[in-house]
């Protein structure tokens, strides 16, 4: 058995695998790195192509002649599914609320918002000045924060929001009786449709991206987005980078209606180190938000469990 783990980074992930590789029995299996782009002297055969935060082409898929496409966790944005489909490949995923990621990457939201409003990287910096009881911050509770995107990992940001004292928004494509966890947390009061978000974010200080990326969802936070939500009020992303529309979202902060935003993920990843929005009030973290030990741990689990339900018991 060999799995192409395609693009790089993410450096837990093969001891992950391997680990629950082992745990099941499965002898033999063996861990490639692929390269995103197919090289003259072409790549070898792999019965099982992950992309790790990277776009898996058709070329890729005939260069390397997979038997299926398994992601590494929840999102599915990489992959070229018209082309899986084309070549009969099966494309599967790991639930986020089964394998523990949702909630890992919920606690990365709170970070991000919590350290936006108590100033975090200006309270260290005062720490080195010798500077004692500055900045002033403010307190998550009390706020309205909208969170676009009602499944595993919005709702899991919706019961910490509501741990904080703040009052969560949701905003999803569905109606909310549709959308299990939704009618779960949220009330018709507490509920918007996607389609009307401008109307969601008017009413809210602050804005979590859980959203997956979709051709519907790219861009989907843009300057009507950004102008709707409360002056001073901040946007944090952990979904993927081309939901927010990167240029309405430097211009926001350039012009103050933002005060700042945390981002998990970027629209390239890594990040360039001059990218402009660096130069404003804006946290990045490098892509961790599902990247603790319980929850790849829980990832790692699902994806063999795939493997075998798609390519049968050790391949």
């Amino acid at each position: 058995m060999r799995i192409g783990l395609v693009g790089g980074g993410f450096a837990a992930l093969r001891g992950a695998l391997e680990t629950a590789f082992d745990a099941v029995g499965w002898t033999g299996v063996e861990i490639l790195d692929m390269p995103v782009e197919v090289p003259d002297g072409g790549l070898p055969h792999v019965d099982v192509l992950c992309p790790m935060g990277s776009t898996i082409s058709g070329a890729l898929m005939d260069a390397t002649t997979p038997r299926m496409i398994q992601q590494f966790g929840v999102g599915l944005s990489g992959v070229d599914l018209d082309a899986a489909a084309a070549r009969g490949l099966p494309v599967d995923n790991v639930s986020g609320a089964e394998s523990g990621n949702a909630v890992a990457v919920a606690e990365v939201a709170l970070l991000h918002l919590l350290a936006l409003l108590r100033r975090f990287e200006e309270a260290r910096a005062n720490v080195g000045k010798s500077v004692v009881g500055a900045p002033s911050g403010r307190t998550l509770a009390g706020r309205t924060v909208g969170v676009l995107g009602v499944g595993d990992i919005g709702a899991e940001v919706i019961v910490r929001l509501r741990a904080f004292g703040a009052e969560p928004v949701g905003i999803g494509r569905r109606p909310r009786v549709e959308t299990p966890r939704a009618a779960e947390l949220l009330d018709d009061a507490h509920y918007h449709r996607a389609d009307d978000l401008p109307a969601a974010l008017a009413r809210c200080d602050d804005l979590v991206v859980a959203c997956p990326l979709t051709p519907e969802t790219r861009g989907i936070v843009g300057t009507a987005a950004l102008d709707a939500l409360r002056p001073g009020g901040h946007v944090v992303n952990v979904a993927r980078g081309g939901v927010v529309d990167k240029d309405a979202l430097l211009a926001a902060l350039r012009d103050g209606r933002l005060a700042g935003a945390g981002l998990d993920v970027t629209w390239v990843e890594p990040i360039e180190v001059d990218d402009p929005l660096l130069a404003e009030n804006v946290a990045v973290t490098p892509h961790v938000g599902g990247v603790t030990e319980t929850s790849y741990a829980g990832i790692a689990r699902g994806f063999v469990a795939s493997v075998e339900r798609h390519l049968g018991r050790h391949g």
